[in-house]
């Protein structure tokens, strides 16, 4: 090996080294790098869940300030009346106003049934209510009438017990007068009689002439008559006052007849007045009825609402009762919520309360209305028994009614049944 080649190899080896020392260097620096960079992961993963821990904290304590005077639930849902349309009446329906979702307002026309028959039934009652008329009007007079009647036969009565009683009061007289005249003529007679004994006897012994004799022969039989005469007379008199008795009686039985029908007559009359105004009124009210029958053969909207579950049908034979559509009064809604019972410590009516709508994914407002007089499982169909032996105690829910502020954006586009979370304001 020659001069020069020692010195390229020396040079090389040189070199060599050189790059060896180098390389020594740099793995050195790079680990070097390497460890710095790991502290500085370390000390930003240590503020980074410094800072988590802090938000956290504060955090924390944010919400528990806000539970402490907030209550939610997700458990709630808008809630509105539905109001079923039906008919009061057996009928045909013979046209149909709306479809289902159509927006009706109060006294819209829904349904209209078919009115010939009805109309036919206010007719007869009109008739009907006519002919009442009539009767009632014919009957009033009869109350007059029979006052009139009943006084004028009272007095009519009276009057013939006065005359009757005159009448047996004269008979009386001319009976008392007669039987006077027969004391009179049996007198004369007595006279007459013994003074034809006496003159008979003269005759006999012819100391009185034939003519004087026969004078008071004549005389005696002339009184025996007329006391015949006379007894005649009372036994007549007798039989007139015994017959003006007899009118007397009947008149005074005739008067107390009409005194004691007076009174039966005349309520008589105010019963039969008193049935004619029943009629009257049966008539009105059967009218009244079958007018209202025949309004009922059109159907009007009772409130403002949405129209839904339309089962009315043109030719449709629907009887009373039967229902053909359903109203949404989407104008008066309100939020049911069921929060649980021990989130009702604090809650009173007229608490402020935020209402997020998910469909419509924004908030209203309102306030609390009242809170339910029972949980939901008292007031299901089948209520919980829990007398059995197996209770487990579970966080009963109560129903909240939250009312809607008035006059806000986009309340016409809340129908019922949409998912609401309400957070009730109770501090």
């Amino acid at each position: 090996m020659n001069a020069e080649q020692q010195t390229a190899e020396q040079v090389h080896h040189g070199s060599t080294s050189e790059k060896h020392a180098q390389g020594r260097n740099s793995d050195e620096g790079k680990k070097q790098e390497q460890a710095s960079e790991a502290q500085r992961k370390r000390k930003r993963v240590l503020l980074v869940f410094t800072v988590v821990l802090v938000a956290a904290g504060l955090g924390g304590v944010m919400y528990w300030l806000h539970a402490r005077h907030y209550e939610d639930t997700d458990d709630a849902q808008i809630d509105g009346n539905l109001s079923p349309i039906g008919t009061r009446i057996d009928g045909t329906v013979v046209r149909v106003y709306v479809q289902n979702n159509q927006m009706v307002k109060v006294g819209d026309p829904l349904v209209d049934l078919d009115p010939h028959d009805n109309q036919v039934r206010v007719d007869q009652a009109q008739a009907q209510l006519a002919q009442a008329k009539s009767g009632l009007a014919g009957e009033r007079p009869n109350i007059p009438i029979t006052e009139v009647d009943n006084s004028t036969n009272i007095l009519s009565a009276r009057a013939d017990v006065a005359s009757g009683e005159a009448a047996v009061a004269a008979a009386e007289r001319d009976r008392d007068q007669a039987e006077a005249q027969v004391v009179q003529q049996e007198a004369a007679d007595a006279r007459a009689q013994s003074d034809l004994q006496r003159y008979t006897i003269l005759a006999v012994k012819q100391e009185i002439s034939k003519s004087d004799f026969d004078q008071y022969n004549s005389n005696a039989k002339q009184q025996a008559a007329n006391l015949q005469a006379m007894k005649a007379a009372v036994l007549a008199a007798a039989r007139t006052v015994d017959q003006r008795k007899a009118q007397l009686d009947q008149a005074r039985s005739k008067l107390i007849q009409n005194e004691k029908n007076a009174s039966p007559q005349l309520s008589i009359r105010h019963a039969s007045v008193e049935q004619q105004m029943a009629n009257l009124q049966t008539a009105e009210s059967q009218l009244e009825q079958a007018q209202l029958n025949l309004s009922y053969t059109k159907i009007l909207a009772p409130v403002s609402g949405v129209v839904m579950k339309r089962f009315a049908q043109v030719g449709a034979r629907v009887t009373a009762g039967q229902q053909l559509l359903t109203i949404s009064e989407v104008g008066d809604l309100w939020v049911t919520a069921n929060f649980k019972e021990t989130q009702l410590l604090h809650m009173r009516p007229g608490q402020h309360a935020t209402i997020h709508v998910d469909s419509l994914d924004r908030d209203f407002t309102g306030s609390l209305d009242t809170i339910g007089g029972a949980t939901g499982s008292i007031a299901s169909t089948l209520p919980a028994e829990n007398a059995t032996g197996n209770y487990v105690k579970v966080v009963q829910r109560i129903p909240v009614r939250i009312k809607l502020d008035p006059n806000q954006d986009g309340l016409d586009r809340l129908r019922p049944g949409m998912s609401v979370e309400p957070e009730v304001h109770v501090d």
